[in-house]
């Protein structure tokens, strides 16, 4: 959706020069912000990553800064009828997926107003091994995709956090966010990923757990929740908990918490390839054609792409 340059002298979105004019104070940058903010965080996860790239100079926005603000809103007038699609879907007679045949005429439900809402009306059941469909998911399975962008900000030296959660192959909580740390390398900027992600999965499940007990239904919280990451050492890291070396000693012990919640069968981390984690959709630009592949794996649809029963 936006393209930019990790060298410092050529981004774009690189933070005001000393000589460079600040944008007008009649322009409604911080506006135009708070309302691409709310789309990003309730029924739009797609624009995120380019939200929270230009919110960070809202103190001191430019010209280079109101070019991306318009960008994004160019993109959503192209998509105005896209977003988030939570079809309904169970197991037929015959234990495929889809609409059972003795019920094709039931209701196929449509855009959804927020994720925390999708949360709660869905229910987890995890512990897959390896990766699977995103378009053949139960309605009942929670899954979750890490990644983090080293060095997305090179300005400061810090790294992107992404994450996405999904059930039925659509997304229900998401984040694009510059990590708070220095992150030392890869390995690092992906366990700090992961930590968070980790914590948002804790919550959906006890979300999940306590709506199925107030409703009197059976728990799907008992088998630990997928969650997808594309960096082998720290999936082996997770494994093996924390190990004070000369390539850890640095790491903050917290962050390896992902390990206990492993060990405890909360969560199970399993390794996908980096062409396949939509997660770098929160995390990095990317080009056009991966970016329209994950928009459609988290759910996004446009109105003439759903069904007609």
């Amino acid at each position: 959706m936006i393209g930019r340059s990790l060298e410092p002298g050529k981004d774009p979105f690189r933070p005001r020069d000393e000589d460079e004019e600040p944008l007008e104070a009649e322009v409604p940058y911080l506006s135009a912000i708070g309302a691409l903010l709310y789309l990003a965080q309730c029924t739009r996860p797609d624009i995120s990553f380019a939200v929270n790239l230009l919110a960070r100079h809202s103190s001191a926005p430019t010209r280079r800064h109101w070019i991306g603000i318009k960008t994004i809103f160019r993109y959503l007038r192209g998509t105005i009828d896209m977003g988030l699609f939570y079809p309904y879907r169970e197991k037929r007679n015959d234990g495929k997926l889809g609409l059972d045949p003795k019920r094709q005429n039931a209701p196929v439900h449509g855009m959804a107003a927020g994720h925390v809402a999708a949360a709660g009306a869905a229910t987890a059941h995890g512990g897959r091994h390896s990766p699977i469909s995103l378009h053949q998911n139960d309605n009942d399975v929670l899954m979750g995709f890490a990644d983090a962008g080293y060095l997305s900000d090179p300005h400061k030296g810090r790294s992107q956090t992404g994450y996405v959660f999904t059930m039925g192959s659509t997304a229900i909580s998401w984040r694009s966010t510059k990590q708070t740390l220095v992150a030392t390398s890869s390995n690092h900027a992906e366990i700090i990923a992961l930590h968070e992600a980790v914590r948002e999965c804790v919550w959906l499940r006890s979300v999940i757990r306590h709506i199925q007990g107030s409703c009197g239904l059976k728990s799907t919280t008992n088998e630990p929740t997928c969650i997808y990451e594309d960096n082998a050492a720290c999936i082996e890291q997770m494994k093996l908990g924390f190990i004070k070396g000369d390539n850890t000693k640095h790491i903050s012990p917290k962050f390896f918490y992902n390990q206990q919640q492993q060990s405890l069968l909360k969560i199970e981390v399993n390794q996908i390839r980096s062409e396949d984690n939509v997660a770098d959709l929160f995390t990095k630009s990317l080009p056009k054609s991966t970016f329209e592949k994950h928009v459609k794996s988290i759910g996004l649809r446009k109105l003439s792409e759903l069904p007609r029963l």
